[in-house]
Parts: C-alpha cells; structure tokens; sequence
C-alpha cells in the first residue's frame, strides 16, 4: 500500500483534516493506496506558499529557470523505468506505452519549455522614424494547473513547465484518479532540492480542491486539461474574477478515409488513432468516416487489424491493450455498449469473451469495439464515450462527408486520408478542428498552437502560445527625439 502525500513549500504534507481517498490498480480491481483528501485549507497553504516564493523566481534569468527545468527532466529520465510501472499501476495503460511515450515525453516537456524560454524575448517595432513600441512578457504570479487521468504525467508536466519558464510560482492539481506519478515528481523535486513553494502539488477531489483553486483571489491564470462540463465550471468561476483561462476539453474526432487514399496506411492509421491509450485521448478518432467505393476493405481490414491487438496485463511487455482507467470510467464505456447492442447496432469487434490472466480478471477492461450501422446524427457519434469504441459509417460526396464531420459541438481534431493534395487542403480548411491531420495522426511538433474549437475549448498550448498565456503583456511606446 502507498500513502502519498500534498507537497507544499517544499514539504510532504497530509491534509489537513486527515482525510484519504482510496486509489485502485485498474487492471487488477485491488487498492493500490490513499491519497489526501485535501480542502480549501490546504489550498490555502499552498497558495501563500507559492505567494511567497514568486519574487525570488520570477526574478531569476530565463537560463537559471531553464536549468531547474532541465535539472528536473533528468530526473525523470533517470527513474524511466520507475516511473513507468508507477503510470502503469495508477493508469492501466501498457508499460510499453508507459516507457517509450508517457515518461519520456514528460522529460521532453521540460527540455523543451527550457529551450523555449531562452528564445523568448520582448519584441520591438518600429512605426515611423521617431516611435517604437515594446511588447513586454511578466509573469502573472500564482497560476494554477489542473490536469486530468488519461496521460497523466505527460500532460500534469505539459501544464507546469511552461508556467514554471515563464516565472510564475504553480499550484498544481493531478487528476485524484491517477495521482501517483504525480506525487513521484515531488520526490524527485525534493531530491534536487528545487526551490521550495515555486511548484506545489495538492491531492484531492474536483469539486473541493479544484474549486477551490479556481475561486482564490490570488490565482492569475487556469490551465485546465478535462471534461467540457467542468470546463465550463471553470469557465464561469474565472469569469466572475476576470482570470485567465485555458481550456483544453473533449473531442469527438472525425477520421475521413477517400477512395483514392493509400488503404494499407489509412486502415492501420485509422485503427491506432481509434484504439490508442484504450481510446482515452482527446484526439482519438472514434468517427471513422470511409467512401462508399472502399467502405467494405476498410471496414475488413480495420477487424483484421483489431484482432492483432493484445489485451492483457498491461504490466507485461508484450501488451499493446490495457484496462480503462477506473470503475466508474469502465461503466461509463459500458453503458454506450449496451445502448449499441439496445439499438441494434453491430459490433464488428469486441464482442467475443475477455480471456485475461487470473490477477487481471476484476480489472475494468473492455475490447478494442468497432461499431457499424450508427447514423452520424446517433448519441454514439455525438457523444465523447472517450474510450475502445468507434463507428464505421459510409459516405458519398466530400460535401456530404464535411458536414457530417462537423455535425458534432466538438471541434477538436481529425485526420484525412487521400492521395491528391488538393483535396487533402480543400477538405482541410472546412473542417471545424484546431488541429488537421492529413494522412497521420498525432504527429506533434511541441511549438504549433494546439486546442480546440466550439466546446473542444478555449486558447492554445504549446511553444510560444503556452508562454503568452502564463506572461502579462504591456506594451510600452516611445517617441524619440529628432
């Protein structure tokens, strides 16, 4: 059993109260440990403690807070295969995933806030001979971070490291689904000995911690990563305090496969961006749109694909397909299921008997599921399952395939598959997304503005988009003596 604990002011701390929560091994159903159950009192400590230390931070050269960041990433590369297992055990992903993916990408996340915030840099221009203006970047202070349960490191770390380069102090709150990793970061804090009350982590529930974290006075900004039914919470919250937020939310993602695409690589394109990460991402294409002409080859070859998948202990190499992230999340995932098989809709996959290892039949797993016959206008092509579930549906003209695609209130991202690049940019530019793929997913270079569109959210993260968001702009006019 663990016990983890808040870190504020550069201590490990229970909460106040004393209360815990429980924290389960998804892929075994067994209790791995407890978390504090943190107030706003707790809250409170960590926000005084990062009040205190913004002054000596936000003081510091970029390079001096680049090298904090860098000394942090590794850390984490070091513990790789540590950290791993921790993802793995708090998550139910694969510990392939874990170590080639999650960890080191969370490294990567620092490395590359370090390098960013080295090049970033006031900017003059020059509107006649005699004025010049200065756009100046300050930090705002205490920002607060909120990060959700489905990549959890990798995106807790997302969050952070830019508001750490920019000069803020942060309260950070992990996802209490997934805290560990989490929780293994401050040791590793503490082990370099990082200027204490500069990132405080604090453990607990949404509706209490998070709350509570949005409502203080004292906290500029929000980076929130979730659901877009909290974001909305959040949203109206920061707008009572005019507080900056950014707001990453849900997804129902369209993939269009044309007739003329490259088969082999659209079907087994199609097949990852579907199932990766057991189809907890945001980005996951779980609305497959396919032509008609080549509706039946794709729809075979994406079955044949989906049988190669391995399910199992996600503690074992070889496993390429985990346990959803938690009982609540399974049931959730569940229900869609059964309103398919309510509705007469058919499951090309995932229908069949789970056979699991002894330690792993209480874990919440569900097959890789491919749906067919669901109308795009059906709840489970409107609706974020956020899990193995995606629909097969065909269509005729491109008109008709772009305002299906953009049917839904999501407008996160999609994926296009063709071989004529006309058409790849016609497509491309009427699709209502903040990210478009074409003949990829989630290829990702970390300096492009990434965020969605309608209630997929508000802002963009990423390279200097992130940095913008955590700096105050003023901008500072001078007229010059002829």
């Amino acid at each position: 059993m663990n016990s983890i604990a808040n870190y504020i002011d550069g201590k490990f701390c229970q909460a106040l109260e004393g209360s815990e929560l429980q924290n389960f091994n998804p892929a075994t159903g067994e209790m791995l440990g407890t978390i504090p159950d943190s107030n706003a009192d707790d809250l409170e400590s960590a926000v005084a403690a990062a009040k205190k230390a913004f002054p000596a931070w936000s003081k510091l050269k970029a390079s001096e807070r680049a090298a904090w960041l860098r000394k942090l990433a590794a850390k984490i590369r070091e513990n790789l295969n540590e950290l791993a297992m921790i993802e793995t055990r708090d998550n139910g992903k694969p510990i392939k995933i874990s170590k080639s993916v999650d960890i080191p990408r969370s490294a990567l996340n620092f490395e590359f806030f370090a390098d960013e915030i080295e090049k970033f840099h006031d900017t003059a221009l020059m509107n006649s001979a005699t004025l010049k203006n200065t756009v100046t970047y300050s930090p705002l202070g205490v920002v607060g971070c909120i990060s959700p349960w489905n990549l959890p490191l990798y995106l807790f770390t997302w969050k952070i490291a830019p508001a750490l380069a920019a000069g803020n102090t942060v309260v950070a709150k992990p996802s209490e689904v997934t805290p560990m990793t989490a929780h293994a970061l401050s040791r590793l804090m503490d082990e370099i000995n990082f200027p204490a009350g500069v990132l405080n982590i604090v453990h607990g529930l949404g509706p209490k911690i998070g709350q509570a974290l949005v409502d203080h006075p004292e906290v500029k900004a929000i980076s929130f990563t979730g659901s877009t039914a909290t974001g909305k919470i959040i949203a109206r919250a920061a707008a009572e305090n005019f507080k900056k937020v950014s707001l990453e939310l849900g997804g129902k993602n369209p993939t269009i496969i044309f007739a003329d695409a490259n088969l082999e690589d659209a079907i087994s394109g199609s097949t990852r961006a579907a199932f990766s990460n057991q189809g907890q991402i945001c980005l996951c294409g779980s609305r497959i749109f396919v032509e008609r002409s080549v509706y039946e080859q794709v729809k075979f070859g994406m079955i044949q694909k989906i049988s190669e998948i391995l399910v199992g202990n996600p503690e074992l190499e070889a496993t390429q397909f985990g346990a959803m992230v938690s009982k609540d999340h399974f049931e959730k995932v569940r229900t869609y299921l059964n309103l398919a098989r309510a509705e007469g809709i058919t499951l090309l996959t995932g229908s069949t008997p789970l056979d699991l290892p002894e330690q792993n039949r209480n874990g919440f797993f569900i097959l890789p599921t491919l749906l067919e016959g669901a109308p795009s206008e059906h709840r489970l092509n409107q609706e974020e399952i956020f899990g193995p579930v995606a629909c097969l549906i065909p269509f005729d003209s491109e008109n008709e395939v772009i305002e299906q695609a953009n049917s839904t209130r999501y407008g996160l991202a999609a994926s296009v598959w063709s071989t004529h690049q006309e058409k790849l940019d016609r497509v491309s530019e009427k699709l209502e997304a903040g990210i478009v793929w074409q003949n990829c997913w989630m290829e990702r270079d970390l300096r492009t503005p990434f965020g969605g569109v309608k209630e997929s959210g508000v802002g963009r993260e990423g390279g200097e988009y992130a940095l913008k968001f955590f700096s105050e702009l003023k901008t500072v006019c001078q007229k010059e003596r002829v």
